[in-house]
């Protein structure tokens, strides 16, 4: 039996594939959560066999809790259910350490494929974000030289939160993350919040408003 564990802050998306996975009869859906610290919770008390995460969620959001999960428990398998097709996110989950990437916009049957895959130990990538993958790798990008906080930090600043928003929702100092923002326009050779803002719409971090 495969025991799964879904972290997903929309009620209606966890309700259908946790009604689709559960048609496998060797899946079992042993918990689900609605945000970050309550998955973390979940997995330390349920100790799944795969994790199912998603990157946009409120608090500290998808890619910190999949750094947490690891920092607690190295071998866990993280499969990433996410909105994001851009590469960049994908290539920050899997620096993270989560084992899978799958895309929403995938049939159903590949995220059954993805946690069978993750539950023997392989990696997964839906067909659409491996040729995303593969049309980037071995591109250079300023923000592969940001550490996970780094990027977290990045990603909250460029959405518009203040450093005191950030501070709250990451559970730093408000100094810590000044100093954060100090090393980001560094690392990416920037100096103003417009600029920063400028990196992460071309990179595909954040979208234009519609």
């Amino acid at each position: 039996m495969i025991r799964v564990l879904l972290i997903d802050d929309h009620a209606v998306v966890r309700s259908g594939y946790h009604r689709f996975l559960e048609r496998k009869k060797d899946v079992e859906i042993v918990a689900e959560a609605a945000e970050p610290e309550e998955g973390f919770a979940q997995f330390v008390r349920c100790v799944p066999d795969v994790t199912v995460v998603d990157l946009s969620m409120p608090g500290t959001g998808g890619l910190e809790l999949i750094r947490r999960i690891l920092a607690h428990d190295p071998s866990a398998r993280v499969l990433v259910f996410t909105m994001h097709e851009q590469a960049i996110y994908a290539s920050r989950a899997l620096q993270a350490g989560a084992l899978g990437y799958v895309t929403k916009c995938s049939p159903p049957e590949t995220l059954l494929q993805a946690v069978v895959a993750l539950a023997a130990g392989r990696r997964f990538l839906s067909p659409d974000m491996a040729r995303e993958l593969a049309l980037v790798q071995g591109a250079l990008s300023p923000l592969d030289t940001l550490s996970p906080k780094e990027f977290e930090v990045f990603r909250l600043i460029a959405e518009g939160q203040s450093v005191g928003q950030v501070s709250a929702v990451l559970n730093l100092s408000q100094k810590t993350v000044a100093n954060y923002q100090t090393m980001i326009r560094e690392k990416l050779g920037v100096s103003t919040s417009a600029a920063l803002v400028h990196v992460a719409l071309r990179a595909g971090v954040i979208q234009p408003p519609g």
